[in-house]
């Protein structure tokens, strides 16, 4: 941290794991804040995870639509998936395309990495562009449900300004294929 921001920086005087599941992980800490007071801090411990905005020579976006059970609803979203232990992040985008929608891309472009929900949790995801994309077969994991479909860019822009897509990721993946 550059010591123009030494001011806000908060330190852990105790960290307590306080879940520890399959997915994530839930620390609560007591921290010390820039004024010398004591307080409590609770967030979600995430492995990371990639995104992957896939694009066919015509310009389509491969998406999937897909129940997200914290909502109770399906999503219009691009293809993601939580980064294994060990796995580098390229070879998860690849994986995870692979398996949910069954295309294969002949490139990954890096775009950047967001933190999609600063405020309670560490997870970071990388979003990549595919391109050169050639299908094949689906390798959905066991127990996953979710539709491919393929979508042009106008319609998806469309329904993120009507407020029917609200998904971080696809939203800026979305907008930063527009921008470029």
């Amino acid at each position: 941290m550059p010591n123009s921001e030494k001011h806000l920086e908060e330190t852990c005087i105790t960290s307590t794991r306080v879940f520890d599941g399959h997915l994530m992980k839930v620390n609560q800490d007591r921290v010390r804040l820039p004024n010398g007071e004591e307080s409590v801090r609770e967030y979600t411990v995430h492995p990371g995870a990639v995104a992957i905005i896939p694009i066919l020579d015509d310009g389509r976006f491969v998406m999937e639509r897909q129940f997200r059970y914290p909502l109770h609803r399906v999503f219009l979203e691009f293809p993601a998936g939580k980064i294994d232990p060990g796995e580098d992040p390229v070879a998860t985008a690849h994986r995870e395309l692979l398996e949910e929608t069954g295309y294969v891309a002949q490139t990954l472009e890096y775009i950047t990495t967001i933190h999609p929900v600063i405020s309670y949790s560490t997870e970071k995801i990388e979003l990549y562009v595919a391109r050169g994309l050639t299908l094949k077969e689906r390798q959905l994991d066991h127990n996953e449900f979710l539709d491919v479909v393929l979508v042009e860019p106008a319609e998806l822009m469309r329904q993120i300004k009507a407020g029917e897509v609200s998904d971080v990721k696809t939203i800026i993946g979305a907008f930063w294929v527009a921008q470029t």
